[in-house]
């Protein structure tokens, strides 16, 4: 019987070691933080883009419902990112006008973009989520991540069109892009 409870006690004390190792974040290397970019002038972070359904990211902005909760691919431009470990990025439509931007998480925080990403394009897959953030939630995020919200409702909570990356290309813009974005920010 002494033996059984022995067992029983390092069977679970093992069990609780894996599933706290399981739980933990994963730590961005010094490589993640950094813009690498291939021969092609790509950086690619997370799993392969795949053939998911094309959707403009102007579109998913103003109906995020319909693409609630569905895997999709949508392009834009960073215009903010994660400073400490690249773990989010804010994707606005390239032609954007005053149309709002989407966070991007990376799924599972598995993997990193470089900390130095605003003004990318990126190529991204992953899943829409519309979810409502909490009073806490969008305080800590001003005060912390410095966060912009076109819209805070009246009990200071926010509804908030956040995009789950699979996978995230990234390249610099080409001139003809930055003459649009300009053009239209005039």
């Amino acid at each position: 019987m002494r033996k059984l409870i022995i067992l029983v006690t390092i069977l679970f004390g093992f069990s609780l070691g894996f599933t706290q190792e399981t739980i933990e974040k994963k730590k961005p290397t010094e490589a993640d933080k950094v813009a690498n970019f291939d021969e092609r002038g790509f950086i690619k972070r997370g799993a392969p883009i795949g053939d998911a359904k094309k959707v403009s990211l102007g579109e998913l902005i103003k109906k995020p419902e319909k693409y609630s909760n569905q895997t999709v691919l949508v392009e834009g431009l960073i215009v903010r990112s994660c400073k400490k470990e690249g773990c989010w990025a804010e994707l606005a439509p390239i032609q954007r006008g005053k149309s709002q931007s989407v966070r991007v998480k990376m799924k599972d925080h598995a993997f990193f973009i470089p900390l130095q990403s605003e003004g990318l394009l990126a190529k991204v897959q992953g899943r829409v989520i519309v979810k409502v953030l909490s009073k806490e939630q969008v305080k800590h995020m001003i005060e912390e991540d410095g966060a912009r919200f076109e819209k805070i409702n009246p009990d200071g909570t926010v509804t908030e069109i956040t995009f789950e990356a699979d996978g995230i290309e990234l390249r610099k813009p080409d001139a003809n892009t930055t003459k649009r974005r300009s053009r239209k920010n005039s």
